[in-house]
């Protein structure tokens, strides 16, 4: 049960959980493959945001796990040193943010933001696609939604499970979005070019929230 003073934390956390995990989707990683396999496999659209659906959830998923085992050592510890879990979320938030802020100020993204994905050459079966899509979002759990997972530990199950939602909400939504965007004919230098701002307004955001989460510390 979410105690009645946490709730406009857990409300702001929701709601931060929901815009960063959009933001993190305009990465060109999340929708580039999409797109470019839907193309090579002469998908439909029904059938590449399918991929786009499953994927996004099994990528959430998969950082629901690793965001739960954070979010249980985090009580752990907690459960020693009382007080510590919000100072320890607020500290992670703000070496996060300062993180993307650095490597956003020090480089600029990849054109494909990461490895250079190639379209399969023809003939390779839709089930092999389908399910290449789905492991390559699930073996690359969001890190930068991790610590929120810690800030919102002391929140309840609850609050963990309406947390995993916003993320997949967010994740999805902007998956779906600029994927449909690509595949629409919208350029894909110019929705690249977005990402390019990703790191600072990721930083910026993870900051944000963390100082949100200091300034409620009693």
């Amino acid at each position: 049960m979410v105690d009645a003073a946490a709730q406009p934390l857990l409300f702001s956390l929701l709601a931060s959980g929901f815009g960063v995990a959009f933001l993190h989707a305009i990465l060109p990683t999340h929708w580039l493959p999409f797109v470019l396999v839907g193309r090579a496999q002469r998908w439909r659209v029904g059938m590449t945001m399918t991929a786009v659906v499953v994927a996004g959830l099994a990528h959430i998923v998969s950082t629901a796990l690793v965001g739960g085992l954070i979010a249980l050592a985090g009580l752990a510890l907690e459960g020693w040193i009382s007080g510590l879990l919000p100072w320890l979320s607020a500290a992670l938030l703000f070496a996060f943010g300062l993180f993307y802020l650095i490597r956003a100020a020090v480089r600029r993204p990849a054109l494909a933001g990461g490895p250079d994905f190639e379209t399969p050459e023809p003939g390779v079966p839709d089930r092999t696609a389908f399910l290449g899509l789905i492991v390559l979002m699930a073996v690359s759990p969001g890190e930068v939604l991790l610590p929120l997972y810690l800030s919102s530990a002391d929140q309840g199950l609850a609050a963990l499970g309406a947390l995993t939602v916003a993320f997949a909400a967010g994740t999805i939504l902007g998956m779906g979005l600029f994927t449909a965007l690509a595949r629409a004919g919208a350029s894909i230098l110019k929705l690249e070019r977005w990402a390019r701002f990703e790191g600072a307004v990721l930083g910026v955001a993870l900051i944000g929230v963390g100082l949100l989460v200091a300034t409620r510390v009693h």
